[in-house]
């Protein structure tokens, strides 16, 4: 199943297929959407701008999740070719993307100042990648399926390459406690995946038929497939983990849920885990601390109020909700924490109200999707 490169149209078999039940011909990635589609997608493509534009506005579009450049003797000025479609499945991202070749990384730094943890996997439909995480290479290819979390930094390089991603929110599989940490960054094949995969291929082919109704039964599905497509192929590397990814799960769920309450402290968060103050921040330690980790979640939910044209309220007034003491506070705390204080961000909201759309409010809305994915 292949996208072409010109027109993403598709080839007529040259045989019968001798399956019982012939595969569905996968969607055209940039197929005419129609005018009513149910779901929320966003389209990009690099093809109307000129050639020393084209690989700048594709690390302008991933900008939220990795840092890109150009592979060997590549200049920034030659065309680079790209096309992709995220699909928003309410809780999970679903992209479509067709790429030359380039390398990619998502450095320390990013990871540190991004909301972005989620789970990523990846099927390649043609080409091959390789990704470090601590030293370890691995390597994709057809037929296989790539998972990776972002909450961790990590770096590589992509053939050109046609690619079906899903983005997941790591309290997806709350109910499981949580994907363990030692799933990141490994590539697995064999029945399970082809599996995952054949239905990866059904929800892509079924995507524009999609109403909104039908999503929460297709994340229950993704939800369920893609755990017990990892657990059985990860047992023995499981049980070690499964209890702090368990914990890490419920405490982020109880520190979303109390963002504006005063009582959200470590001591609150250690009674409400049932495990000590030590042991909460061992569980942090990853995430720069227990108090920073609450610091940024309630800046992020600021910022999501700034941004948001409906919401008047004053700035004071959004920093007090956020239990911050005084917006002089909020403000220097706003500004260290994004590079921007937050009357920018209000100004921009407020711009963006009266401007027709662009292409950068594309990039703007595919980085809110990443960012209140989950949430």
């Amino acid at each position: 199943m292949m996208w072409s490169k010109a027109d993403i149209s598709f080839e007529q078999p040259k045989a019968v297929e001798r399956r019982r039940w012939p595969r569905s011909p996968q969607v055209p990635l940039y197929s005419e959407l129609p005018e009513r589609t149910e779901l929320a997608s966003l389209a990009f493509s690099t093809e109307e701008l000129r050639p020393d534009r084209q690989f700048a506005a594709w690390q302008e579009r991933m900008a939220p999740l990795i840092d890109m450049r150009l592979q060997n003797q590549a200049k920034a000025y030659e065309p680079f070719a790209v096309k992709q479609i995220v699909w928003n499945l309410e809780g999970v991202l679903l992209i479509q993307q067709d790429t030359p070749a380039f390398s990619f990384e998502r450095t320390p730094e990013k990871v540190r100042f991004s909301s972005i943890d989620h789970w990523q996997i990846t099927f390649l439909r043609t080409g091959k990648t390789w990704a470090s995480v601590n030293g370890k290479v691995v390597e994709n290819e057809p037929g296989m399926m790539e998972i990776r979390m972002l909450g961790c930094p990590f770096y590589g390089r992509t053939l050109p390459a046609q690619s079906t991603t899903l983005i997941l929110p790591c309290d997806l599989f709350a109910a499981y406690g949580g994907l363990p940490s030692a799933s990141s960054n490994i590539v697995l094949g064999g029945p399970r995946v082809s599996l995952l995969s054949s239905y990866m291929d059904f929800l892509e082919v079924n995507l524009l038929r999609l109403t909104r109704d039908d999503l929460p039964s297709v994340r229950n599905q993704l939800r369920e497939m893609v755990f017990h497509t990892i657990s059985p192929l990860m047992h023995g590397q499981i049980d070690g983990e499964i209890s702090q990814s368990g914990l890490m799960t419920r405490a982020r769920h109880f520190i979303q849920n109390n963002l504006g309450s005063a009582e959200l402290t470590p001591e609150t968060l250690s009674r409400e885990l049932a495990i000590s103050r030590t042991r909460l921040y061992e569980l942090f330690q990853t995430s720069s601390g227990v108090l920073n980790y609450i610091r940024r979640k309630r800046l992020l939910a600021a910022r999501a109020a700034l941004n948001d044209p409906a919401d008047g309220r004053k700035i004071g007034e959004i920093a007090g909700q956020f239990c911050f003491e005084s917006a002089a506070n909020f403000c220097r705390a706003f500004t260290h924490e994004f590079g921007y204080n937050p009357s920018e961000v209000r100004k921009h909201s407020r711009d963006f109200k009266t401007e027709a759309p662009s292409r950068a409010a594309s990039v703007s809305s595919f980085d809110s999707w990443l960012g209140t994915l989950g949430l």
